[in-house]
């Protein structure tokens, strides 16, 4: 029995091959804000729910605490978030953005995720689109 497979039926090769296209969009994107795009996502989330800690950043975003503490410290460096000592607990910390009335340039980050995922999906039919998240979201 033949067990090879070509690569270009290989799955593991095809996912790979479109998330270095999709990586390379958002990239192209967030270049203007001088953001990487795991930045990106976390300033997203923070955006969403302030006031979380690093562990609560890496589970939803499926990081190890070691990604997360860099890209936060980087973060906190370019002055996109704060840091603070919760106060029902001092071991922790509860990380922030630095300006939630600055909106308008969380809003454009997001219109730049907006774009990168049109350009990305461009190709495909709203209903492939559709069909093509969900199973992504199954393979996680």
């Amino acid at each position: 029995m033949d067990n090879r497979i070509r690569y270009t039926d290989c799955i593991v090769f095809l996912i790979a091959k479109a998330n270095q296209n999709a990586q390379r969009i958002l990239k192209d994107q967030l270049k203007k804000f001088g953001l990487t795009t795991v930045q990106g996502l976390i300033l997203g989330e923070l955006f969403e729910e302030d006031g979380v800690t690093a562990s609560d950043l890496g589970s939803r975003l499926v990081l190890d605490n070691a990604t997360v503490s860099g890209v936060l410290d980087r973060l906190l460096e370019k002055g996109w978030i704060k840091k603070e000592t919760d106060t029902s607990d001092k071991r922790v910390q509860k990380i922030y953005l630095s300006s939630r009335e600055d909106s308008r340039l969380i809003n454009d980050l997001f219109q730049s995720r907006k774009a990168a995922n049109e350009m990305v999906l461009k190709k495909l039919s709203f209903e492939e689109q559709i069909l093509l998240k969900r199973l992504l979201r199954d393979l996680t």
